[in-house]
């Protein structure tokens, strides 16, 4: 069965997240988006947890549903800000369940360590290691993902308070982690150029905030549905298990580059070291990025290292191709009411984005609209890569635009 999933995204509940993010618009979503498993989010805080067992009832085994189709996996996102090494480590890590019961027993655990209704990601003191060796002595069945990799203030490979290795954060458990989640601003191909990553999974999911982003990068497999056959197929690293992941161009994530975000500075790894780290503005140190962190730990040059590797597919997200072609803001009623006029002529975001030929988008949507799409899959756009926080700047190309002028009078 074909099976898409996103396995990280947060409630309600979490700080900065909006509050449509329930389960039923979640299922909603997933619906209109083309996914069939999503992760709960923040199965920790109390409330969330309470609304999980109220409202979700048992599906296939390790799944639950509400009402329609889309099936809920158990996961959660846990924020370690610990001492290690003589350094501050501030780690995000996502944690995945088999059943209600086992999280039951997870969340009274750490419910010990510290406060798990403060925030829906709680903030534990909890060295990473320590928290993988709880779950697995709760449950061997339970899975830790290292979450968004490469993010320079919260994630394992961060550039600000990171580690240089799996086994240097989880040490003698280290052979338990499996996968790790890429994040916005890297792909599969930059994680290709680290050989300590060839027997990883490298996972992608949303960590969504609101209903309009849930599936902006997602995990495409061929499995039962069930948790098991998700789980092994993502250790698996099999292609024909785990077919590929969607993904955001690297460019556009938050963290690509290097920059002062206070300064309007954004620079190249190149660029970086030819100020010594410097902001030539303030004088201050920049935030290393990504593409400079990979740069720095990859014994690989770019292009090797992605043989018989799980392959990927960069995307951008539907609602920002018809806003780019009509040149105004992705929030706009005119971008929403074509959004929804193409999910109900196409079916889906996904079938939209990876699947309708040309024939079948113009028969719904203008010829604009219809080869902008065609363009991002042949990745013909135009990339300002984010860097210290701010999103990169994405455009497909200007040739696709500019048969816009006809729909636009039409439309306004």
């Amino acid at each position: 069965m074909r099976i898409i999933a996103d396995l990280h995204i947060h409630s309600k509940y979490s700080r900065a997240v909006s509050q449509e993010m329930v389960l039923e618009n979640i299922a909603l979503w997933a619906k209109k988006k083309g996914i069939q498993v999503m992760g709960t989010g923040d199965f920790t805080h109390p409330q969330w947890f309470n609304e999980i067992k109220t409202k979700l009832k048992p599906a296939e085994p390790g799944l639950f549903k509400l009402a329609d189709s889309t099936r809920f996996m158990l996961t959660t996102e846990i924020s370690s800000i610990y001492s290690k090494g003589g350094k501050v480590r501030k780690i995000h890590n996502l944690v995945f369940a088999p059943s209600i019961e086992t999280v039951e027993k997870i969340n009274t655990k750490l419910g010990w360590i510290g406060n798990l209704k403060s925030d829906g990601r709680p903030i534990l003191g909890l060295d990473s290691k320590e928290l993988l060796k709880i779950i697995l002595d709760i449950d061997d069945r339970c899975v830790l993902v290292p979450a968004h990799a490469w993010t320079p203030w919260f994630s394992i490979f961060g550039s600000m308070s990171g580690f240089d290795s799996l086994e240097e954060c989880f040490e003698e458990l280290s052979s338990h982690i499996f996968a790790i989640e890429t994040g916005l601003s890297s792909d599969p191909a930059m994680n290709w150029r680290l050989s300590a990553l060839d027997k990883i999974s490298l996972i992608s999911n949303s960590d969504s905030h609101s209903l309009l982003k849930i599936g902006r990068e997602a995990n495409v497999f061929e499995c039962e549905l069930s948790y098991n056959a998700i789980i092994d197929a993502i250790k698996s690293r099999d292609p024909k298990k785990f077919l590929y992941t969607t993904e955001f161009f690297p460019e556009e994530g938050k963290y690509h580059y290097d920059g002062h975000r206070l300064c309007n500075v954004s620079m190249s790894p190149e660029e970086t070291k030819k100020n010594n780290g410097v902001c030539p503005v303030c004088r201050k140190r920049v935030t290393i990025g990504v593409m400079n962190r990979v740069d720095k730990l990859a014994d690989r040059v770019a292009g090797k290292g992605g043989e018989g590797r799980v392959p990927f597919h960069n995307l951008i997200p539907l609602d920002e191709i018809i806003a780019d072609v009509f040149g105004v803001g992705v929030s706009s009623k005119a971008v929403k009411k074509e959004y929804e006029e193409l999910i109900k002529n196409i079916g889906t975001e996904f079938r939209v984005l990876l699947e309708a030929n040309y024939e079948e988008l113009i028969k719904a949507t203008s010829p604009a609209i219809a080869k902008g799409i065609i363009s991002v899959r042949e990745g013909k756009v135009e990339l300002v890569p984010g860097y210290d926080g701010e999103y990169g700047k994405i455009k497909i190309i200007r040739e696709v635009k500019k048969n816009n002028n006809q729909h636009q009078a039409k439309l306004f």
